[in-house]
């Protein structure tokens, strides 16, 4: 060890340089903290967030066609298409879509699978929750949402 790497564990150097870059970053005037609850974070454009199934405006029924290629699609397979086929218009009616978001990846492949659009990622964030039950989405609360919290101060 030579003398100068001595005299500079002896005065702890390398520790100093690193306390002065660390205090340099401490002036109030440069942090940038968010007050969550009560200001919102801005959220990127192309972040994927809850899933949300479509409706017909007009019609105010679902645009899911139950053609079960989102559930296909899905890597993780969290996604539960049923369908009955109804006699007279030979066509599938959606009964039950769910998706269990616990362990979901958020990839969008369920969403670029859909070909009529139904299926979408929205930029919501805000889903935390105590039971694991409650990340079992069916298609009452992908359709219409569920209830959020709303912060005042």
């Amino acid at each position: 060890m030579s003398a100068t790497e001595l005299i500079r564990k002896i005065f702890m150097v390398d520790l100093f340089k690193g306390m002065s870059v660390t205090f340099r970053y401490q002036d109030p005037k440069e942090c940038c903290t968010e007050q969550y609850p009560l200001e919102r974070p801005a959220v990127a454009e192309r972040y994927r967030g809850l899933p949300h199934l479509n409706k017909n405006p007009e019609t105010g029924e679902t645009l899911c066609i139950a053609c079960d290629l989102c559930a296909l699609a899905c890597p993780e397979k969290l996604i539960v298409v049923k369908s009955v086929r109804d006699e007279k218009t030979r066509k599938k009616v959606l009964t039950t879509w769910s998706v269990d978001l616990s362990r979901c990846m958020f990839c969008g492949l369920c969403e670029d699978a859909c070909p009529t659009d139904s299926l979408e990622l929205t930029q919501r964030f805000e889903y935390a929750t105590y039971d694991r039950n409650h990340f079992v989405f069916d298609r009452d609360k992908l359709e219409n949402g569920f209830a959020q919290t709303e912060y005042k101060a």
